[in-house]
């Protein structure tokens, strides 16, 4: 089984701490086992959803 979580990143006007914080999100979700499944972006709002496998619950 897969688990999601989406993330808005919202633009500035300074096209180099977007990048940064593009990047450490990037960097941030994949450290913890994230990968990019989407994204999607409208106006200066970008939406990206990582996906990873769900870790096995069975009791």
């Amino acid at each position: 089984m897969k688990e999601y979580q989406a993330v808005i990143v919202r633009f500035g006007k300074r096209v180099r701490d977007d990048e940064d914080a593009l990047t450490d999100l990037l960097n941030e979700r994949s450290r913890g086992g994230w990968t990019p499944a989407l994204m999607t972006q409208d106006g200066t709002r970008l939406t990206v959803l990582f996906a990873r496998e769900a870790p096995n619950v069975d009791g």
